[in-house]
């Protein structure tokens, strides 16, 4: 059995700022929320592409190139900037070069981008304080997972959280990386009955950094249900510190609804009682936890202590604010139909490729537009949510189900796994302002998820901040740091 780790209550944060990827809660925001007192959170999805893709963009206040000057390496640092940093920017109308999509055999470049990218985000986030820093990533992303874990545990990362999946193996991977030691998780592979594991590997010797004890995070796993927490305190590899409970009504992926799935009028799963988890069951495990979805507020925020959690995880509320990485555009467009009481969330059961529902925020000139999404070319050249799978031969590959549906077939994929896949690698690059224009001059388009609180922003006027928020959350009577009138607090009652 694991030994579980526990941590002084005195220590853990009351709030934490939700893991929104790709960039939207990117260093600026984390770094504003942690050095309130609270956990700020980093996404480290997509965080390759990410770092490379500001580079091409000019770079804009020398911020990753600041960072990188307390990268390890100085030699590979130069080789990654006269490969990628664009001095002003690319061009009008030029795309992004890309990142080399990775295989289960060449991934090195990829690979080498992910660590730095790790590195430079959590550093990022850490400047100018000496309070905790989170790192976000989805269990699902596997073949990019190692690397940015390594990265973000150079930047010295304090906690990583990891939901969309089951994340049975990233203690030990945490234990490992902390001792210098290489690390491995098994790949999921779709539909296969051979029972022969297939094992992805980083070891930090073959980056150049053989040897080197690093800070062992604490490790919260997302979980929808007290039984898979139970699973996961007992049967993971290595310490688990906490979880954070997700309820159906947060954003982003969703757990499908348990047993037998129903859908409403609109389409969307029906969730139940049985996908709640039960409070009493999770107190039992002696370890702080932390509710999530429909819990943006300070009354929210009292429920959860007096449930028993060390406090709440909060999402839609710091996406919109001035510090999230949502395009300007995007941010005033969300407020304006907030106030017009014209803003909604589908939980759509078909968009994401993982074949989990996702919250898609329905607006015009996005991909939830169906006629929009219809027009979009059909390309997967990013790659993160690829899943594997074995082939007749018995080769084990990579394929996406929003990828070109010939493709996908050609690689034992079923046609109705393709029907409504959107491709959330690209959009969600878009939404953070990173949008390829793929040859031809098609300019990728975003896509938005959010918890279904996002009603809540009619009474936040544009231009509100972390700090805003925060002290909104801890009950606090204050003036709003920005300037603007934010929802007002009867009670004081949950001041931390």
């Amino acid at each position: 059995m694991t030994a579980l780790t526990s941590t002084p209550s005195a220590t853990l944060p009351r709030i934490i700022q939700g893991g929104m990827g790709v960039a939207i809660s990117g260093w600026e925001l984390a770094r504003a929320v942690s050095s309130l007192g609270e956990l700020g959170v980093v996404s480290a999805t997509g965080i390759d592409n990410l770092m490379v893709r500001r580079l091409q963009d000019g770079d804009e206040g020398g911020h990753v190139r600041r960072a990188l000057q307390g990268y390890p390496d100085q030699e590979r640092v130069q080789e990654v900037l006269r490969g990628w940093f664009l001095e002003g920017g690319r061009p009008p109308g030029k795309g992004y070069k890309r990142v080399p999509l990775p295989s289960l055999t060449n991934h090195r470049v990829g690979w080498e981008l992910a660590v730095m990218g790790g590195f430079v985000e959590v550093t990022l986030a850490k400047e100018g304080h000496a309070n905790p820093v989170g790192a976000n990533l989805l269990t699902k992303l596997q073949m990019h997972t190692l690397p940015a874990i390594y990265g973000c545990l150079l930047g010295g990362v304090d906690t990583v959280i990891m939901g969309a999946g089951i994340p049975r193996d990233i203690p030990g991977v945490l234990d490992a990386f902390a001792q210098g030691k290489a690390a491995s998780i098994r790949l999921d592979i779709k539909g296969d009955s051979t029972g022969e594991p297939v094992m992805v590997t980083f070891d930090p010797a073959e980056y150049g950094f053989g040897g080197l004890s690093l800070g062992r995070p604490r490790f919260y796993p997302i979980v929808t249900s007290h039984v898979l927490a139970g699973v996961l305190a007992r049967k993971a590899s290595g310490s688990i510190e906490g979880f954070v409970i997700e309820s159906p009504t947060a954003g982003g992926h969703n757990a499908p609804p348990r047993g037998t799935v129903t859908y409403d009028d609109l389409g969307q799963p029906v969730y139940g009682e049985r996908d709640l988890a039960d409070l009493d069951e999770m107190r039992k495990l002696s370890l702080p936890f932390w509710l999530a979805g429909g819990s943006g507020s300070p009354e929210a925020l009292r429920a959860a202590l007096d449930q028993g959690a060390a406090g709440i995880q909060v999402g839609t509320l710091f996406a919109y604010c001035q510090e999230s990485g949502f395009r300007d555009e995007l941010r005033s467009q969300v407020h304006q139909r907030a106030q017009d009481e014209r803003l909604s969330v589908f939980t759509d059961p078909l968009a994401s490729p993982t074949g989990f529902p996702f919250k898609v925020v329905r607006l015009p000139d996005t991909l939830s537009n169906e006629e929009l999404y219809r027009e979009r070319p059909r390309i997967c050249d990013i790659g993160y949510l690829r899943e594997a799978y074995r082939d007749p031969a018995g080769k084990v590959g990579l394929r996406c189900p929003a990828e070109p549906v010939d493709t996908f077939l050609a690689k034992n994929g079923k046609l109705e796994e393709t029907v409504g896949r959107k491709c959330l690698c690209n959009a969600l690059m878009a939404d953070a302002g990173h949008a390829q224009i793929q040859k031809g001059g098609y300019q990728e388009l975003p896509l938005l998820t959010s918890g279904d609180g996002i009603s809540a922003l009619s009474d936040w006027p544009l231009g509100y901040t972390a700090e805003d928020v925060v002290r909104y959350l801890r009950g606090e009577k204050v003036v709003s740091s920005s300037g603007v009138s934010t929802p007002s607090v009867v009670s004081t009652s949950a001041e931390s």
